[in-house]
């Protein structure tokens, strides 16, 4: 650790003293031990609070604040660790080695030159599509360019899989079904290994999207140096300029606090796909697609356009007086999970402070913010558990480290996607497709009429 970057991992430290000093160390038993099939469990719209499966990769505790990666809690893998190595614990249960980081990082370096596969991103109109649009479609392509799934004889035999629907045989491991998925594709001899295609997707996907951030500059993307980490070489790609350590450390922190994140709406939507035997990509892909939605990615761009609307610390309590008072939202507080302080926001607000103390165009925003936070905190923490959440300090982050909104969200994805992986994995050791029911409310025994009586007829 250099002694630039130490006084970063003081801070964390300080950040994590603070919250623990505020929670009690007791996990939820309900929500920590195995399943004796089938569970119990009041289910809201939405499958809120189903237990879908069993995981030892992340928990979250929202009403303590608490996020756990692998047993690791967030705040001493933020102090000490690195994304390479976060990764490395998520896909594999363990921290690595030495020898086994070191080979880790290679290949992450290695498979992060991806020419073929930009050369056909960069066939289509990229420069003006929305860049989660773009991203998805770079991660679909490196399936075709480094895999032969798109190809014909890629595809599973089809007298190799389920040949109906799957409603109609039995499903394929416990509780109800076989002990071992039996019913699974036959891949070609030569198809990438499942471990050896996270690794993949973790490396390609930041270079999809550093490609796509300089393809909307205008700029022809840049190839990943071999010297660089993987958080400085996303920095590099998407500047064009090294970063220094100090930017690296921070970018590193960040892409660790979104690497996963229990049961969300993304990490869901790829496990999904992925139960149905399709290939990890399409399951990354689908990831991307719900990260898309403007319920679960992009509300740290809205923080950033409303500090500026704001327009000054001085105007804060008129704007949140106003604002609540229309049953308007402030974004960047609340969360679906979290009834107490979100613990990435913790982390990223320390570093804001920490940059924007030296970024005078961004200074104004981050003063805007802390004002904002205090507004809000003094008049919905306690009366309705309404904190800051990790969007509303990452925004001031990223644009203190020269990266445009645009990006925010797919720079999700680049950490997301070790959680997507990892979890995918997983699950399918033990899979089980999914398949919820819908309460039909619906009528019944209604008569046919054949087309020619129907006209003016509802």
């Amino acid at each position: 650790m250099s002694e630039e970057t130490k006084i970063i991992t003081e801070m964390i430290v300080g950040a994590s003293q603070k919250a623990r000093e505020e929670t009690s160390n007791e996990p939820e038993p309900e929500l920590t031990q195995p399943l004796q099939w089938p569970v119990k469990a009041m289910i809201g719209p939405g499958l809120e609070g189903a237990i879908a499966c069993e995981s030892k990769i992340g928990y979250v505790n929202g009403s303590k604040g608490w996020l756990i990666y692998r047993g690791y809690d967030i705040f001493d893998l933020c102090a000490y660790s690195t994304f390479e190595e976060v990764s490395y614990l998520l896909l594999n249960g363990d921290l690595p080695t030495a020898s086994e980081l070191d080979n880790f990082k290679q290949k992450l370096v290695s498979y992060g030159f991806l020419n073929q596969t930009l050369r056909l991103l960069m066939s289509s109109p990229v420069e003006s599509m929305n860049t989660m649009s773009a991203i998805r479609l770079g991660t679909l392509l490196m399936r075709r360019t480094i895999t032969p799934l798109d190809l014909e004889d890629g595809n599973p035999f089809r007298a190799d899989f389920i040949n109906c629907d799957e409603d109609s045989i039995p499903m394929e491991t416990a509780p109800k079904g076989e002990v071992h998925a039996i019913y699974e594709f036959k891949r070609p001899s030569d198809d990438m290994d499942n471990n050896e295609a996270c690794i993949h997707l973790i490396a390609g996907l930041a270079t999809i999207t550093a490609a796509v951030a300089r393809i909307h500059q205008g700029r022809m993307p840049i190839e990943p140096d071999p010297d660089l980490g993987h958080a400085a070489n996303l920095l590099y790609m998407m500047t064009g300029r090294k970063p220094t350590p100090v930017e690296e450390r921070i970018m590193d922190i960040a892409l660790i606090l979104h690497a996963d994140h229990g049961m969300n709406a993304s990490t869901f939507a790829a496990m999904v796909v992925a139960s149905t035997l399709s290939d990890i990509y399409f399951s990354v892909g689908s990831g991307i697609a719900a990260l898309n939605g403007p319920l679960h990615g992009g509300a740290n761009e809205q923080v950033v356009r409303t500090l500026m609307e704001i327009g000054g610390p001085e105007n804060v309590p008129a704007w949140v007086k106003e604002t609540l008072s229309s049953k308007g939202k402030v974004m960047g507080f609340g969360h679906r999970v979290y009834k107490a302080y979100d613990p990435r926001a913790r982390v990223l607000s320390v570093l804001a402070k920490f940059l924007a103390e030296t970024n005078e165009s961004i200074k104004p925003l981050f003063d805007t913010a802390q004002s904002l936070e205090k507004e809000v905190v003094s008049q919905l923490g306690t009366k309705k558990n309404i904190f800051p959440n990790v969007d509303f300090f990452s925004g001031i982050v990223y644009s203190c480290l020269g990266i445009a909104p645009e990006m925010f969200t797919p720079i999700f994805a680049v950490s997301r996607v070790s959680g997507w992986t990892a979890r995918i994995l997983e699950y399918l050791e033990n899979n089980r497709i999914f398949r919820p029911r819908a309460m039909y409310t619906g009528e019944f025994n209604k008569q046919y009429v054949p087309f020619d009586q129907r006209e003016g007829k509802k």
